[in-house]
């Protein structure tokens, strides 16, 4: 269940200096006022692969936080994260169904980073047993599992929910999406969205249960297939700056380039159309050589145009406005860090924070384009929310899985 590999921080070759990076985005006064206060929050780690390991020891240098139980289904994982991570064996939780001892113990909250097909069951869980949580994107796979999340985090009050997208959090890009929706660009009319990039690296060969779990980011039923458990980046900054979802898409995709692992594909092509008539432009590619990696949303206007690059320049030019905006080199880590403190401040402030209406939002929109784009037709939005079908991840896992390293 809780098997997160390396991907995160590989994925993206151009950012490898961002873990060295000590500089981060400012951060709100309330932020800083909550993070001097110094209260050691208890965090549990869902998921204990390569990111979540990353991401755990995050938490523990860059806010006031305490790792102090671990889950995955992979004892290895748990073990390699425990000695980074200093969590005594008696808090390591194994198997899939682990997560639930370790809601069980004393944790203040818990960081998701698991397989995106676990996500909904382990929030859920978490949110009823009275924990903040933190969820990575994409919320789920399907549309019941994106529900579930929602409807259960409305019900939630008095503690934080935040799922990690790192464009929300990152000053450029929130300046560049106050800027439009104050008018800088004019009425939105035509987006190109794309997210163009290098292949994945294997986590062993296939051809076990226990490999495709280990290999989980090429299974279609395990992460959702790559227009939902990556492409979700730059849809979601879609959205974002449109202030809308889609209501239909029409696509396609293939898979012709990588085919050694998995049955993800590894391209997408798809028409996205939002109220007013607004068109965006979307592709995807996952096995892009000789080129550095590119992930875009740039929305031209009647006044003007933003143009938008994860890990790269955001600016905005046009009639009205001209913005330099600047870079987002680093906005990988900077981005996990100001989630991390916010999140931290919601805590030991007594203000939560709940913000998954918008990450749901955004993951039903690539499920749009995935529906759209496997039965290559036109698919609407209501035609997507009647879909209530949840993948089938029919995993079979042996009885010594949770011992075996692949």
């Amino acid at each position: 269940m809780t098997i997160e590999n390396t991907h995160g921080i590989d994925r993206r070759d151009f950012l490898k200096s961002a873990a060295a990076v000590a500089s981060f985005t400012v951060l709100p006064a309330a932020a800083v006022t909550s993070y001097a206060q110094n209260s050691k929050v208890e965090l549990g780690i869902i998921g204990c692969g390569g990111r979540g390991k990353w991401i755990g020891r995050l938490f523990q240098e860059m806010s006031d936080y305490k790792v102090v139980a671990l889950h995955d289904y992979f004892r290895d994982r748990i073990e390699r994260a425990a000695k980074e991570l200093d969590v005594p064996k008696e808090r390591h939780y194994l198997g899939l169904d682990g997560y639930k001892d370790l809601l069980a113990g004393k944790v203040d909250a818990v960081a998701i980073i698991s397989p995106p097909c676990f996500h909904p069951a382990q929030a859920v869980a978490a949110m009823q047993a009275g924990k903040h949580t933190y969820i990575a994107k994409p919320v789920a796979v399907d549309v019941p599992g994106c529900l579930s999340v929602l409807e259960t985090a409305k019900t939630i009050k008095d503690k934080s929910v935040l799922i990690d997208f790192q464009t929300r959090n990152n000053e450029l890009y929130r300046e560049a999406a106050k800027r439009v929706h104050a008018g800088a660009i004019g009425a939105p009319v035509l987006g190109q969205c794309y997210y163009h990039t290098g292949r994945l690296g294997k986590q062993c060969e296939p051809g076990t249960e226990l490999a495709r779990l280990r290999n989980w980011v090429f299974d279609k039923a395990l992460s959702g297939d790559i227009i939902v458990e990556q492409n979700i980046h730059v849809i979601d900054v879609a959205n974002w700056m449109i202030n809308a979802h889609p209501v239909k898409a029409m696509g396609a995709c293939g898979r012709k380039a990588r085919v050694d692992v998995g049955d993800c594909n590894d391209h997408f092509s798809v028409t996205f159309f939002y109220p007013d008539d607004v068109l965006v432009d979307f592709s995807s590619a996952q096995f892009m050589q000789g080129y550095t990696d590119d992930l875009c949303m740039r929305l031209y206007g009647t006044e003007g145009t933003v143009d938008t690059h994860y890990g790269g320049p955001v600016s905005i030019g046009g009639k009205k406005e001209n913005w330099a905006g600047g870079k987002t080199n680093t906005i990988y880590q900077d981005g996990a860090v100001n989630n991390i403190r916010d999140f931290h401040a919601s805590i030991v402030d007594g203000k939560p924070i709940n913000v998954v209406e918008d990450g749901v939002m955004s993951a039903l929109s690539t499920m749009l384009g995935r529906k759209a784009a496997y039965e290559q037709r036109m698919v609407t939005w209501e035609e997507l929310m009647a879909d209530t079908t949840p993948l089938d991840i029919k995993l079979n896992l042996p009885a010594d899985g949770p011992e075996q390293k692949c």
